[in-house]
């Protein structure tokens, strides 16, 4: 009987384990997916600013300039969700 229990006890911990990694999942697929939305949007105003006062554009100096030939494309934009 106490290999019974402690194979239902280790099947309650696992599939508590399994949810919890799932969530934790999730979660970092928002964040992850928040950053590169905030990295897009950042740059954008700061090519609005920079067209809008070039004078001081000018005067800083640019952070890292990316290949002219890569765009951005957001890779959970790509790839099927499962839900």
């Amino acid at each position: 009987m106490l290999v019974w229990t402690l194979a239902g006890v280790a099947l309650l911990v696992a599939l508590a384990a399994f949810g919890r990694a799932r969530r934790l999942s999730r979660r970092l697929d928002a964040l992850s997916q928040s950053y590169w939305e905030l990295r897009y949007d950042y740059t954008r105003l700061r090519a609005q600013v920079a067209r809008l006062d070039p004078d001081t554009a000018a005067a800083e100096p640019p952070a890292e300039a990316p290949p002219a030939s890569v765009s951005f494309v957001p890779l959970s934009s790509i790839r099927k969700k499962d839900q």
